[in-house]
């Protein structure tokens, strides 16, 4: 009989980065996540923070996890308490050792992520949430002094997004939601920084429509001038340029020399030395990564090398990539359906050397009786495109018949479900099949993957057309003879826990089980609950608790929990910021006193996620059985 403890018998590795002639990542070799390092040869890896420290999902923690600074002999990084999302920036020497905080208790108010940092100037830049009041507030210290200075404060969500490279000045993002951003700049020195680029919501009329930018990325190529990533020019985003004495204007920057084919979007630009770039993609689910060089007399960008998208790196998820300047070369982690995260580095002047340093594997598995996916992608009710991957058994298990079916829902709402073994979803989805389910992974409207436009309607529509998108899905899937609907079960995680709470109560002749992982259930509450820095964007994405509260209680699973039918077993994490403990108390009580059948499993010591391996089982055999019981595979 399949294991779970198979596929976490792979450990994670993570954000590696390569100083020196060491390799530093975060992995969960001791149970849970932390920072360790090994030999760039090979060696035992070394366990840089104490036993009982664990490091949050990177994923989640936004920006950077951690920075070596080899100057300092010290590592910067970012630790909260088991999952509670309350990230302070602590410092630790380099060979490891107990955290002290980088800057006493200047920033102990404060939720603080890691926008930006320079190892050989020692500069860090940070966005830091207020744990009191709606205030972020955008940082600039420097661990070789000490000092900390305030840049620029705001309701919404100031990020550094670009630094010249003297460090004189910076461009600072407020984002009211995903797209909708504007541009400040900073100068050292200088009076509260300028408005750049875009117009500030409090300068709009009411119901004033402005263009969306999804400007970010924002590179200084001299004094005067950025490169940036922007969806102005393409929906699935591009390359603009930026002129300091002229911010009015953004120009279109041609990106040549593209080889890879399909749909997705343009992710990431990154500057590297000189006029060299990184530029990646996300196509059809899989990651693309170039290197390239700006040319300033055609204005264009030409790539000339790949450094993710072929063989051997093809096929997956870049989960993450860091170049370092003495070694020209790349670490990067890199995993894909069915083979769990593996480090590499990409060296020569060439990129032609790939070296495999991990060689991670699922216990005791064949590689054959695991599901590589299929493409299921549908037209949903309205036409619209809708991509999915479709998971079934492989054919050595033997199963005969058609399967029963898991619907699992990403999180988000604008997220994408990738062939990725790296977090929660590509284990159970495989775990599942092996024990005979089908296991259907849609991406419908509201996934990040397919253009800014598809991202944002889910704005403000939650349950709306993201909900007929799913019902329409199980319309086509009842049609495949290798699939048996009657026999179905719906699970999510967050937004997706929202939605497996919204399907099975308002759609419940669909379901014969739901498990809801951390799921908004009444979205007036949810928003009370949020931390108060949170409040602002999702009054904007998802609808204000007073102006909109109809809205909000019409498109609540709380509405509508007495039609549930099916049994429904319930997950949180004690430590969870986003989506509180008391949210998942309520659904089960509510189920409970109408006589539903109802299971609760609680983790003491998790937040918005399940990461520690002991809990990491639990979680998923409960989810496996419960489906197994209900579904009878």
């Amino acid at each position: 009989m399949a294991r779970i403890e198979s596929f976490l018998s792979a450990r994670q590795f993570l954000r590696p980065q390569w100083v020196g002639n060491q390799l530093y990542f975060i992995s969960d070799l001791g149970g849970h996540l932390s920072l360790f390092v090994m030999d760039e040869a090979g060696s035992v890896p070394q366990p840089l923070l104490p036993a009982d420290i664990a490091l949050q999902n990177p994923d989640l923690i936004g920006g950077e996890a951690y920075r070596v600074f080899p100057d300092l002999g010290k590592i910067l990084v970012m630790i909260d308490s088991d999952g509670d999302e309350n990230y302070q920036p602590m410092l630790i020497p380099q060979e490891g050792g107990f955290p002290e905080a980088a800057f006493a208790e200047a920033l102990a108010e404060y939720r603080v992520h890691l926008a930006a940092a320079d190892s050989e100037t020692g500069n860090v830049y940070f966005s830091a949430e207020s744990r009191r009041e709606s205030i972020r507030v955008a940082f600039r210290g420097n661990l070789t002094t000490g000092s900390l200075q305030k840049m620029f404060q705001s309701s919404w969500d100031p990020w550094v997004a670009g630094v010249a490279k003297d460090h004189s000045q910076a461009i600072i993002m407020d984002s009211y939601t995903m797209g909708d951003h504007v541009l400040y700049l900073w100068h050292e020195g200088g009076h509260d920084p300028t408005l750049l680029y875009g117009k500030p919501l409090e300068q709009r009329a009411k119901g004033e429509q402005v263009p969306l930018n999804a400007i970010s990325d924002c590179c200084f190529i001299d004094e005067n001038s950025l490169l940036l990533r922007t969806a102005l020019f393409e929906d699935t985003y591009g390359v603009g340029l930026l002129h300091l004495n002229a911010p009015s204007q953004i120009h279109p920057v041609a990106v040549k020399g593209i080889i890879h084919q399909g749909v997705g979007e343009l992710v990431s630009l990154k500057p590297l030395h000189d006029d060299r770039f990184l530029v990646g993609y996300n196509i059809d689910g899989v990651s693309w990564l170039y290197e390239g060089s700006w040319n300033p007399s055609t204005k264009e960008i030409t790539l000339d090398t790949v450094i993710c998208g072929q063989a051997p790196l093809a096929e997956g998820v870049l989960k993450a990539v860091s170049y370092d300047k003495e070694n020209d070369c790349y670490a990067l982690a890199f995993s894909s359906a069915t083979s769990p995260i593996q480090l590499y580095t990409v060296e020569g002047a060439d990129r032609k050397t790939v070296i495999q340093r991990t060689r991670e594997r699922a216990l005791g598995l064949d590689h054959n009786r695991l599901a590589a996916g299929e493409d299921a992608s549908f037209t949903s009710f309205d036409g619209l495109r809708i991509s999915a991957r479709l998971y079934l058994p492989a054919p050595e298990l033997g199963y005969q018949g058609p399967r029963p079916l898991v619907y699992y829902i990403h999180g988000g709402p604008q997220g994408q479900e990738r062939p990725d073994f790296a977090w929660f979803s590509m284990p159970l989805i495989q775990y599942l099949t092996l024990r005979g389910f089908a296991v259907f992974v849609p991406n419908v409207r509201g996934s990040v993957g397919y253009g800014l436009n598809y991202t944002k309607q889910v704005d403000h529509d939650w349950g709306g057309n993201d909900r007929l998108d799913h019902v329409h899905a199980m319309k086509g899937l009842a049609e495949d003879a290798r699939v048996d609907t009657s026999r179905a079960a719906v699970v999510g995680r967050s937004y997706g826990g929202y939605m497996t709470l919204t399907l099975a109560a308002r759609h419940p002749e669909l379901w014969s089980a739901a498990v809801d992982m951390f799921g908004p259930y009444d979205l007036i509450s949810f928003m009370e609950r949020l931390p108060p820095t949170w409040k602002p964007y999702f009054e904007i994405a998802l609808g204000h608790p007073q102006k909109d509260r109809e809205f909000l209680q019409e498109r609540s699973p709380k509405t509508y929990i007495e039609a549930v039918q099916c049994p429904l077993l319930v997950i949180q994490g004690k430590n969870d910021p986003r989506v509180v403990e008391a949210e998942s108390q309520d659904v089960v009580d509510r189920l409970r006193s109408l006589g539903k059948e109802v299971e609760y499993l609680l983790f003491e010591d998790e937040g918005h996620d399940v990461l520690k391996i002991k809990n990491r089982i639990r979680c998923y055999n409960a989810i496996a059985d419960f489906f197994v019981k209900k579904l009878r595979p």
